[in-house]
């Protein structure tokens, strides 16, 4: 790790990080910044965002509780806790692997929103901070951060989804040019970077030549959505050349290296470490894809008897990802986000899996140069609510935008309409200090 967390510190840190982050001591997620008045801003550069579609459970992940029994009705966790490298924070059983590594990481427990049964509505939420409007498509989080601030490095989108495209990850009211990059397959780059069958370079010449005619022969537009819609076409072609093209090509990488990071999540993870090298501020990587279970973390009835297979490559991934940005001194400038459209209850359904629950779940921050504690918020003895800290969408939404020096106080505007970053977000102050 860089030097803000010197190894020789760690243990010494870790424990006193339960105190620190104020775990069990009720206090607003931005009290400091209300009292003080002042802005809050970290260091981090980047942003990887790991998206587990369907509704990850707290209980069964970051938020452990006793032991229940889908048998007997019992509420708890479907799984045995461990200890982690922070004194009194304790973590799911199949998650090995991440436990040494918890002092570089804090379980954000105690997020709610009031969703329930609509996955759609909840993914929007979860992305955008905001409820469903029907007068304003609101822009994703990865599209405010790509407005505000932009590449890392000329050559490079700000944007890039790991995953399948919608509006929900989308720029909204912000417009094209804070769109995102996307691809579904590891294997190759971007399919919308990638010259047809059939289109010889030649070809492909002749018909920039005569884009280039139109262009210059068009009459001068004021129309900023034409100006997005040319500035997008530009940026394609140019990052459709083989020098940005170049980083989907994983098979530079050490076999070993990308062994450890496992299957198609885990070289999606991978990919995402070699596009911040090379100037990408945000990446959503998307987990909903790999149903190792048939049903991803929608773990309704039997869909929960797989489950651990789903928790195991995240674990695996996850802890490949942090280690491989350590290694590089990377790991403090880039920020690593875990969300999930809700959680799920402590109580069984009739066929042995879990509902949904948004009252109480965990998301997860590590890196970024934050004061990590292993966890922030508190649940009740089953995780059913939140017991201390509880944190809006708007204010997890604060927190990453300050950890990235973004102004979460300021307007975006739709239009005329002023539009609040974060919905008037305050962010976690103790892990920004």
């Amino acid at each position: 790790m860089t030097s803000k967390h010197p190894t020789t510190r760690r243990n010494f840190l870790a424990t006193g990080a339960a105190a620190g982050c104020g775990l069990g001591l009720p206090q607003l997620a931005g009290a400091d910044d209300k009292v003080k008045g002042k802005l809050t801003k970290g260091t981090a550069e980047h942003v990887i965002s790991i998206w587990l579609g369907g509704g990850m459970s707290q209980a069964d992940t970051f938020d452990p509780k006793r032991k229940g029994d889908p048998k007997k009705k019992l509420a708890g966790s479907y799984y045995e806790s461990i200890a982690t490298a922070v004194p009194g924070v304790r973590v799911c059983e199949h998650l090995p692997k991440l436990a040494p590594l918890m002092d570089r990481v804090t379980a954000v427990r105690s997020v709610h929103h009031e969703v329930i049964d609509e996955h759609a509505a909840a993914t929007n939420r979860m992305h955008t901070g905001r409820p469903i409007s029907g007068t304003i498509t609101y822009p994703s989080l990865g599209s405010i951060i790509a407005h505000e601030r932009g590449a890392a490095a000329a050559g490079a989108p700000a944007y890039v989804l790991i995953g399948y495209p919608n509006v929900t990850r989308g720029p909204g009211f912000l417009g094209t040019r804070d769109s995102y990059l996307y691809l579904t397959d590891t294997s190759r780059g971007p399919a919308g970077l990638t010259r047809p069958d059939g289109i010889t370079p030649q070809q492909q010449s002749q018909r920039e030549a005569l884009l280039a005619v139109l262009k210059r022969n068009a009459d001068p537009t004021a129309d900023q959505r034409l100006l997005d819609y040319d500035a997008a076409i530009e940026q394609s072609l140019k990052l459709s050349g083989p020098d940005f093209m170049s980083v989907f090509q994983l098979d530079r990488e050490p076999a070993e290296l990308r062994s450890r990071y496992g299957g198609e999540f885990g070289q999606r993870c991978l990919l995402s470490r070699r596009l911040i090298e090379r100037g990408v501020r945000f990446i959503e990587v998307s987990h909903n894809l790999n149903f190792l279970n048939g049903i991803g973390w929608d773990v309704h009835n039997e869909g929960i008897l797989n489950q651990h297979k789903l928790i195991q490559e995240l674990d695996s991934a996850l802890t490949s990802l942090l280690m491989d940005l350590e290694e590089k001194r990377m790991l403090d400038k880039t920020l690593i986000v875990i969300t999930t459209e809700f959680g799920r209850p402590p109580e069984f359904d009739s066929g042995g899996g879990r509902g949904h629950q948004g009252t109480a779940f965990s998301c997860v921050l590590a890196g970024g140069g934050l004061s990590h504690c292993g966890a922030w918020g508190e649940t009740d003895e089953i995780a059913k609510k939140s017991v201390a800290n509880p944190v809006s969408v708007p204010d997890f939404f604060a927190t990453i935008c300050a950890a990235v020096g973004i102004d979460y106080h300021k307007n975006l505007y739709d239009g005329d309409r002023p539009v609040p970053v974060t919905d008037m977000g305050q962010p976690i102050g103790k892990l920004l200090a």
